[in-house]
């Protein structure tokens, strides 16, 4: 069993009320060897929200304390994102996922690249704060650009 964005199985989740449905991903859904998962929305949030970009680090910083997840409105919504990320947890660990495909670029969700906390969109290399647990508790993390690679093994 994989974990994956539920945004990227079409569900209309990410911050601006849309998807980025990846047809491949679709099909592992259909075919029940993924389950979809959000973990803004297990965090706490709303869709629509507020766009939020890591000021002062990566995923990793965010979990040790020293970086911040800020709206572009100015409020800070830490919490509610290192909340979404160990709920993720419970569910990847509870359906003994080894694979788990988040979106690129979430400040969340990221594996390789991440906004660089000016809403500018300018990414910068960096995991987001739920890629960054679930790494450090040792599960494999890819982004939908890395799946076409995995796409023999299911």
């Amino acid at each position: 069993m994989i974990v994956v964005s539920s945004c990227l199985a079409g569900m209309e989740v990410r911050y601006n009320g849309t998807h980025c449905l990846h047809t491949k991903i679709q099909q592992l859904i259909q075919e029940k060897k993924a389950v979809a998962v959000c973990p803004e929305l297990l965090g706490g949030f709303q869709t629509p929200r507020e766009p939020a970009e890591i000021i002062g680090g990566n995923g990793y910083d965010v979990l040790k304390g020293k970086a911040k997840v800020i709206e572009k409105n100015g409020k800070e919504v830490t919490d509610l994102y290192i909340e979404g990320a160990y709920r993720t947890w419970e569910l990847v660990s509870e359906l003994q996922a080894s694979i788990v495909v988040l979106k690129e670029n979430s400040p969340s969700c990221g594996s390789k690249m991440i906004y660089n906390g000016e809403f500018l969109h300018k990414r910068i290399e960096g995991v987001g704060v739920t890629t960054a647990l679930l790494r450090k508790k040792g599960i494999q993390v890819l982004s939908e650009e890395e799946l076409s690679e995995l796409v023999q093994t299911f």
